[in-house]
């Protein structure tokens, strides 16, 4: 992939092209703003259109309607004027709104008046007993198979967890002409009585009719197995079967090929977190949200956040995020944007979020889920299980960032990002206090790994790219 050139200074900077980096680099670009959009993917569209301007099934209903709505945000983008840079990873933002890039083989820094985070979320931590064998996989990665290969799970394959997103991606497998052996449904049972409070809502939503569908559609096809408390992957070398128990009933096995798992996704917090802006734990999609004000302006001046990296809303809830976070910084660059822009996207965004909390409580994972224990591993770069979390803790480590001495967790390749919510859930219940007590790890740059080529030919000084990285 050649180098695109990427100027020294912008007025708006986007980074992450998924519905609400699309549509916030757009709004901008339309106000006549200077705006570049850096996407760590190869084309547009993130994770929920990923894939969308290139995938082999154009001329297939597998990936169903919604999934094309994301045609018209590329559309428009692509129209706005705004420059997009395609395969370039993001590793540092500072306070002053400077961006290290890395992408063609390089790195480079680059400014601007704006920055617009929209890194959208990640498939939340399912650390089972197993969960590291060859032939287990999130089924977010499954789905990015399907929509940018035309590939699904050859053998026996079991879909097993919980969330709206296993229903979807049950149903694309099916049109897919794939065979689901089973769905293991790891949904509390008492969630429903949770979820009654948000029913009215939830009915006036969106989200209603597509949800039936969906079920319906995989409940007539699929063997589900619903109110499974445990789950273990089992195997030597690679998979062979699952075992699971219903309620407090004995425990039975299923052979398989393929262990699909899912228990929602949460917030990718890592970038924003290192620049400094504050994060709260949310009780209610039990994960680490940021603390922000109208149009998603953070604290810090110049830096928004849109998208599912606000906090966990869906596709059409971030692309109006996103577009209201464009006109924001359009407006306060003196950029022009009509009336009616803002009152569109403030409705329509009001309107997606109506279902949300019924999906929140319904779908909440169960605490089992979330806080393993004994030999289970937690942090999978290190090799840490959950009984090393919680005996450490008795030794008297009292957070994330102090476990990171004891046992290296969160110092790997993913930098947290498959075991920090995990490690913070483990240590408050080991302390008796509250995530939010306990707090998360302490990121900074680079978030997402760099070669030492590239940081030495950036074209700084030693003070200016220690300061960059915080050495």
């Amino acid at each position: 992939m050649s180098a695109i050139p990427v100027g020294d200074s912008y007025d708006v900077a986007v980074i992450g092209a998924g519905p609400a980096g699309l549509a916030a680099a757009a709004t901008c670009a339309r106000a006549s703003l200077a705006t570049v959009l850096f996407d760590e993917q190869a084309a547009h569209g993130g994770q929920i259109y990923r894939s969308i301007t290139e995938t082999p099934l154009t001329s297939s209903p597998i990936l169903g309607k919604s999934y094309w709505h994301g045609s018209a945000l590329v559309d428009a983008f692509n129209t706005s004027g705004a420059q997009y840079v395609p395969g370039a990873t993001v590793w540092s933002l500072t306070r002053e709104r400077e961006i290290g890039v890395s992408f063609g083989g390089g790195s480079q820094l680059t400014r601007a008046k704006r920055v617009i985070i929209c890194t959208g979320a990640l498939e939340r931590p399912f650390p089972i007993p197993g969960w590291t064998l060859p032939g287990v996989m999130t089924a977010g990665a499954a789905q990015i198979l399907l929509k940018s290969s035309a590939l699904v799970a050859s053998g026996r394959t079991v879909l097993a967890g919980c969330g709206p997103l296993l229903w979807l991606i049950a149903s694309q497998y099916l049109r897919a002409g794939a065979k689901l052996d089973a769905i293991l449904d790891t949904t509390p049972a008492e969630n429903r009585m949770r979820a009654a409070g948000h029913v009215v809502p939830f009915l006036f939503s969106g989200y209603l009719r597509e949800g039936l569908e969906l079920l319906r559609t995989v409940k007539r096809e699929v063997r589900v197995i619903s109110g499974v408390t445990a789950l273990r992957a089992l195997g030597e070398r690679t998979v062979n079967s699952v075992a699971y128990r219903r309620g407090e009933g004995a425990e039975e096995t299923l052979a398989l090929d393929n262990l699909l798992l899912h228990q929602g996704v949460v917030p990718n917090v890592n970038l924003a977190m290192s620049v400094g802006i504050e994060h709260r734990w949310d009780d209610l999609q039990l994960c680490w949200s940021p603390v922000l004000g109208g149009e998603g302006n953070s604290s810090l001046e110049g830096i928004a956040i849109a998208g599912d990296g606000a906090g966990i809303a869906g596709a059409q809830a971030a692309r109006w995020r996103g577009a209201l976070a464009g006109i924001a910084a359009s407006r306060a660059l003196g950029g022009s944007v009509e009336g009616s822009e803002e009152s569109t996207a403030r409705r329509e965004l009001a309107r997606s979020l109506r279902g949300r909390g019924f999906l929140d409580a319904l779908y909440r994972p169960a605490r089992t889920f979330r806080q393993p224990s004994g030999d289970t591993l937690v942090c999978r770069c290190e090799e840490v299980t959950a009984r090393d979390i919680v005996e450490t803790v008795a030794l008297g480590c009292p957070g994330p960032n102090q476990m990171k001495t004891f046992l290296r967790c969160g110092m790997g390749p993913c930098q947290g990002r498959l075991c920090g919510l995990t490690v913070t859930e483990l240590i408050a219940e080991s302390r008796g206090v509250t995530p939010q007590d306990v707090g998360y790890y302490r990121l900074r740059p680079p978030v997402k790994p760099i070669t030492l080529g590239e940081m030495a030919a950036l074209p700084q000084s030693e003070a200016a790219v220690k300061a960059v990285v915080r050495i």
